[in-house]
This record gives structure tokens, C-alpha cells and sequence, in this order.
């Protein structure tokens, strides 16, 4: 019995130190996307050598962090209506996806440094979805394109996302703007050839 209690207990501090050390990584590398797992460990409250242990390098680390971050913004994409006109679903997911990248964009920048390209768009292969059959149904029902692939058009938006996080980053564009620039851009890529585009 007592054995038990001393694996759970062990259990539950591991877990304690994780839950600490991803939300420390997720806020130093919010802030700056070069934030070492030496100042990552510091802020968790915890030793290079309990970081490592969960963590192996930095970027199983930001592996991590990053799954934790798509995970929060799943919550927040499956509140967005996406019923009705389709372009009008595509502003509002837009808007909210905007959100989401621009609060997380440091993070994406220093996940895009150490994981493979694949790896990032495996992470975003739930929201990415929600993209294709919001697509799909506009497609059906005449309000984007159908001579190019779901999947091509849905890579534009993704890649559209996180240019804009990287112009943000660059300072060429502000937050406010971004939004506007993404969502004519994506309109304009998804109206059907020879029709006008909504503006």
C-alpha cells in the first residue's frame, strides 16, 4: 500500500513538472523565440536535469509546447459559426485563426527552427480540416473555386497565416492589419475565375 501511494505521488510530481515546464516554455518563448531550456527551466521552477528528463532536447520540447498550443486553439475554432454564406464563415474563421497565430506566433517561429516542415503541418492537421470542409461546402455551393485541389487551396491559407505571422514579426505589418491583408488575399485566391470578389 504504501508502495502505491509513493509511485502515485511520484507520478503526480512528474506531472506537475511537466504541466510547470510547458507553461514556462510557452510563456519565455512567447516573448522570445530563442528562450533557452536553461531559462525555460528556471521559470518552471525546476533543474536543467528534471527538464531533461522530460523533455530529452528542445525540440521534443517545443514538440510539445506546440501540441499543448494547437490544442487550446481547437477550443477556440470550434466555437467560430461557420454555418451560413460560406465566404462569411471564412471571415469569421479567419478573424479568430488570426487570433490564435498572432498570440502564438513566436512560439510557431521557434517550433518552424527545430521541427521538421511536416511535423508542423502534422500539428495542424485538425485545423486544417476544419479549412477543407468549410472549403468543400463553398465549393458545393458555388462560393470558391473548383478548378484547383481542397487540399492546394487549404495550403494556401496556412501558408498565407503564417507569412503574415512572419511579416508581423518583421515588422512590416501590424497586428491590426493583418486580418484585413489575409482574409482579401484568401478571398480573392478562393473566388471562382471571372467572377467578382467580395470586398
Amino acid at each position: 500500500m504504501a508502495a502505491t501511494t509513493k509511485v502515485t505521488t511520484r507520478r503526480a510530481d512528474a506531472q506537475r513538472n511537466i504541466d510547470a515546464i510547458l507553461s514556462a516554455a510557452a510563456e519565455c518563448l512567447s516573448r522570445n523565440p530563442a528562450a533557452s531550456t536553461s531559462e525555460i527551466a528556471k521559470a518552471a521552477g525546476v533543474g536543467r536535469v528534471t527538464l531533461y528528463g522530460h523533455f530529452p532536447s528542445r525540440a521534443e520540447l517545443l514538440d510539445a509546447v506546440f501540441v499543448r498550443s494547437i490544442a487550446t486553439g481547437e477550443e477556440a475554432l470550434g466555437q467560430v459559426d461557420l454555418t451560413g454564406d460560406p465566404r462569411a464563415a471564412l471571415i469569421r474563421l479567419i478573424e479568430t485563426s488570426w487570433e490564435l497565430v498572432d498570440g502564438f506566433r513566436t512560439l510557431l517561429i521557434a517550433a518552424q527552427e527545430v521541427l521538421p516542415p511536416a511535423r508542423v503541418r502534422e500539428l495542424h492537421a485538425d485545423p486544417m480540416a476544419r479549412v477543407e470542409r468549410l472549403l468543400e461546402r463553398g465549393r458545393t455551393e458555388g462560393a470558391f473555386r473548383t478548378d484547383l485541389p481542397t487540399t492546394w487551396l487549404v495550403g494556401v491559407m496556412h501558408n498565407v497565416m503564417h507569412g503574415a505571422a512572419n511579416e508581423l514579426q518583421a515588422g512590416r505589418i501590424t497586428s491590426a492589419e493583418a486580418a484585413p491583408y489575409i482574409t482579401a488575399t484568401l478571398l480573392a485566391a478562393y473566388t471562382p475565375p471571372g467572377e467578382r470578389v467580395p470586398g
